[in-house]
């Protein structure tokens, strides 16, 4: 049996979802998943007014712990499948998007193994992408001071993160696989039929080179051997 509490807490004009377990195996899935850590809890933090807010806290009370189990590595990533919704839910909109990381790599045919999808949305459309989502949605829509305008992440089957409304920071100091540069040179592929935008896979090299993903590396270079030999 899992060894999980929930709790909700307002905090001026936001609202805490608060996490306590003694499952010492969840907890790296906790601080992974960006919870800060106060004392016997670890909480989130949200808008008080954030569309689907109180759809994401069901949604987290039944939710949380698959996607906790997936990131420690104790449960497979179905990425695949979730993908395909995605893709579908998001095609039937006409949601501007694009995908990156490890999962922009796999729909190519490089051999990772994804442990989430990565979404880069136009701003005006990051939202909506929280409504289309929203029977998986963990963390409402809401606006951010960072590389973006706008964060927000379902659980449906793996994670699924979408950046909204980036920004000239999201190349600095370096450029990124998911900043303008990358938004600028993408390239559309076939993935069992359907289209997915994604960054070129030199520039995903050149990041993973920087960021120490020796792994990821060998394996977008045995990709470009395999189709260069083709």
């Amino acid at each position: 049996m899992q060894r999980i509490t929930y709790e909700r807490r307002p905090q001026g004009d936001r609202t805490l979802f608060v996490v306590r377990t003694d499952d010492q195996m969840l907890l790296p899935g906790l601080a992974a998943g960006g919870f800060a850590h106060e004392g016997d809890a670890w909480t989130k933090s949200f808008p008080s007014d954030a569309p689907h807010l109180d759809r994401a806290w069901l949604n987290i009370q039944e939710l949380l712990v698959p996607w906790l189990r997936q990131t420690v590595g104790l449960d497979p990533v179905p990425w695949a499948g979730t993908l395909a919704s995605v893709i579908d839910r998001l095609g039937r909109d006409g949601i501007d998007w694009w995908l990156t990381g490890s999962a922009a790599l796999a729909v190519q045919g490089v051999k990772v193994s994804p442990a989430d999808l990565d979404l880069v949305v136009a701003g005006d459309d990051a939202r909506a992408v929280g409504d289309l989502l929203v029977d998986g949605l963990v963390e409402p829509v809401a606006r951010v001071d960072w590389f973006c305008d706008w964060w927000g992440r379902a659980f449906l089957g793996c994670r699924v993160e979408w950046v909204g409304g980036i920004g000239p920071r999201a190349d600095e100091p370096e450029v990124t696989d998911f900043g303008p540069t990358a938004a600028a040179a993408l390239r559309t592929v076939t993935w069992h039929g359907r289209p997915v935008r994604v960054p070129p896979i030199e520039l995903q090299r050149a990041v993973s080179v920087r960021r120490g993903l020796s792994d990821r590396v060998a394996a977008i270079d045995r990709y470009r051997l395999r189709t260069a030999l083709r």
